[in-house]
């Protein structure tokens, strides 16, 4: 009987997915035949799946009549993984200036099946949602941005500036195919300045949906990962001593538990704060909006510390990541190490960051930073990208205000800002706080969502790139 009800709720599914598809335009049953092919390839880091993506959509982009000379699978071997960038150039007449950059990426974190409730590498609509990896982080946006090219060949239009689609390879590891297109082909991806559809959205009421206020990405902390290692000459387990590698780390990671950076702000997260504190009720909402006003007032700082979802926004935060230590179970540990990944407020100097940790965690512990991370000053608001930002967003959800925001994870457009272009984090999606399941367990995004980026983009490219009056 329960497998009887089983099949007739998912037939019962199927056919309203069905009937709301017949519904749809040519334009988007073709995204979602897109998003469901990309999403079906698991091109998570070991896989050596991302290049397979890069081929299927350059497939599409040579069917849809772009030239193989603009077309160009860039292979790339990193973490022992191989991995690709994939780079389409939509030519324009010139007239409007210098390229726009779009940028996605087409890989993702990985997913165990036997974790989810449905298979993740397998497209479902459900109840309103697509589900799957990468559905929002962020193959959607790579299919927003890909069905915007093939709309707007397949209607003839002509772009009053060349348009640079660049889709990355590792994006949620090493960053190193966005580093290598920085380094080693800036003739292809070189441009005034970029879209990042892999940041930037809109908020919704946790509880009536009703659409609050959007928020487009002008700058991002840096990443930065740091070991902490203590050492001890070790010995036999059974000769114990006070003096012990894993019990001095232990304490070290206590007091990194209770640092906290100084406050920052600047106007990015100043205007950020402000819409949130209008917006947010309660004591958080008050604590955001008093911050605002006046960012020296320590109460209020102290009362978004105690929200992760806002802590970052207001100081570099650091925390323990991952541990190692010892070399045998009937041994003295000769070393332990731990793992701090620390996001740092632009403008922070990394060794600086580096130098208060080692403040705080005393001289028996070794720091160390890891890597070569990469920082970035914030983007300057330019006028043309925030009036064509917001004439997008109003397609979508008329009359919402939009406002910069500062990301407090790192993303592709880290790397773009560092080589001089400027970076904006923007996509149509609107989604509640709660819904927001990138990384984690049946990830997922609302169907309305997916299909209003698609206008999205059309309209925000067609205004930054439509001929010039």
């Amino acid at each position: 009987m329960k497998a009887t009800l089983f099949v007739l709720l998912a037939l019962g599914a199927a056919a309203t997915a069905s009937a709301a598809d017949a519904k749809r335009s040519a334009t988007d049953l073709e995204a979602r035949e897109i998003y469901a092919k990309i999403i079906s390839i698991p091109s998570q880091l070991g896989n050596g799946k991302v290049p397979e993506v890069a081929e299927y959509l350059a497939g599409r982009f040579r069917a849809a009549g772009f030239p193989d000379s603009d077309i160009h699978v860039l292979p790339f071997k990193g973490e022992g993984d191989q991995t690709a960038s994939l780079v389409v150039r939509y030519r324009g007449t010139g007239k409007g200036g210098k390229p726009i950059l779009l940028m996605a990426h087409m890989d993702v974190v990985a997913a165990k099946r036997e974790d989810w409730e449905r298979d993740p590498y397998t497209l479902v609509e459900e109840n309103g949602y697509f589900f799957g990896r990468g559905t929002y982080d962020d193959k959607q946006g790579v299919v927003a941005l890909t069905s915007t090219f093939l709309r707007l060949k397949a209607e003839k239009f002509v772009p009053s500036r060349d348009l640079i689609i660049y889709f990355s390879g590792d994006e949620e590891t090493a960053q190193a195919t966005a580093l290598d297109a920085a380094r080693n082909h800036r003739d292809l991806i070189d441009a005034e300045f970029a879209l990042n559809a892999d940041a930037g959205a809109g908020t919704l009421e946790e509880t009536t949906g009703k659409a609050l206020y959007y928020s487009m990405q002008t700058a991002e902390k840096t990443y930065a990962d740091f070991t902490l290692t203590t050492h001890n000459a070790g010995g036999h387990s059974s000769l114990p001593r006070a003096d012990n590698a894993i019990y001095d780390l232990a304490v070290a990671l206590q007091k990194v538990s209770k640092y906290q950076a100084p406050v920052m702000w600047n106007d990015t997260t100043l205007a950020s704060l402000r819409m949130a504190g209008q917006q947010i009720p309660g004591e958080l909402g008050a604590a955001l909006a008093r911050f605002a006003a006046n960012p020296r007032d320590a109460e209020a700082a102290a009362a978004i510390a105690r929200e992760p979802g806002y802590v970052g926004q207001t100081r570099t935060t650091c925390v323990a990541t991952m541990l190692s230590g010892g070399h045998a179970p009937n041994a003295l540990p000769q070393s332990a190490s731990a793992n701090v990944n620390c996001r740092i407020f632009p403008g922070v100097k990394i060794d600086d960051v580096r130098a208060a940790l080692q403040d705080v965690v005393g001289t028996g512990v070794e720091v160390k930073l890891v890597g070569e991370p990469l920082s970035s000053d914030a983007s300057p608001l330019r006028k043309d990208v925030v009036a064509a930002v917001t004439k997008a967003v109003h397609s979508v959800r008329p009359g919402i205000p939009v406002v910069p925001a500062q990301g407090s994870g790192a993303s592709d457009g880290l790397v773009f800002r560092s080589i001089g272009i400027p970076t904006y984090g923007t996509d149509g999606n609107f989604m509640k706080p709660n819904e927001k399941f990138s990384h984690g367990l049946n990830e997922r995004l609302t169907v309305q969502s997916f299909y209003d980026s698609l206008t999205f983009w059309h309209v925000l490219v067609t205004e930054l790139a439509g001929p010039r009056r």
